[in-house]
């Protein structure tokens, strides 16, 4: 067999089939939530969360802690985001626009992202689980996706900037632990990664023009 085809397919052999189907579920909801994303569109929240819940309960299965523990926090902060994106001034405008982070905000983003690698350590420990170099990459990238997912919530373009750091080193960490359709989500989440930043970029701008005249 084709060694792509061997690297996608074997770490699938003997496994539940009722769990390949919530990964490819997860899959589509993941790719759906980054798109919206991109888009400034709400549905990112709804999709999200169903990617997030299933891939929570995926980790937990194949007691990956510091996975499951990032796409907990995911869950809850993309109800957060759904109710923070959906308030509007006078049932109009909306509250949340597109902005930087300011200097308040910087310091929010590094607590959390120190906070939430001690609890994603903490799991580690609680659970029994040896910590291997992997796990340790584990907890590093919890702690920037956590903080990238707070900015999104809050609209700061800087969360694509966490989001395209995050995804690199996540896309050769699930495929080594032979996690193929994940990395290749994450590949792909790279790349809108990308795209959404500049379209978040274009449109600050564009609103900061129209502010200023």
């Amino acid at each position: 067999m084709n060694p792509i085809f061997d690297f996608f397919l074997e770490p699938y052999q003997g496994r539940q089939v009722s769990l390949i189907i919530l990964e490819a579920t997860a899959f589509f909801f993941g790719i759906a939530s980054v798109v919206y994303a991109k888009r400034e569109n709400i549905l990112v929240y709804p999709t999200g969360l169903v990617a997030t819940a299933i891939t929570t309960y995926l980790f937990l299965v194949d007691q990956l802690f510091g996975d499951m523990m990032m796409n907990f926090y995911f869950s809850i902060m993309s109800i957060y985001g759904w109710y923070n994106w959906a308030r509007r001034k006078n049932d109009k405008e909306f509250v949340v626009q597109i902005s930087r982070t300011n200097t308040k905000e910087k310091w929010i983003g590094f607590a959390l992202f120190v906070l939430t690698m001690l609890v994603t350590y903490t799991v580690y420990r609680l659970f029994g689980s040896e910590i291997e170099v992997s796990n340790y990459i584990d907890i590093f990238t919890s702690g920037i996706f956590f903080t990238a997912m707070w900015y999104m919530a809050n609209k700061k373009l800087e969360n694509w900037t966490l989001w395209i750091l995050g995804d690199l080193i996540t896309v050769p960490l699930y495929a080594y632990r032979g996690w193929g359709m994940f990395s290749l989500q994450y590949l792909i989440f790279t790349i809108l990664a990308i795209q959404g930043y500049l379209a978040w970029k274009k449109s600050l701008h564009n609103n900061l023009q129209t502010s200023s005249k």
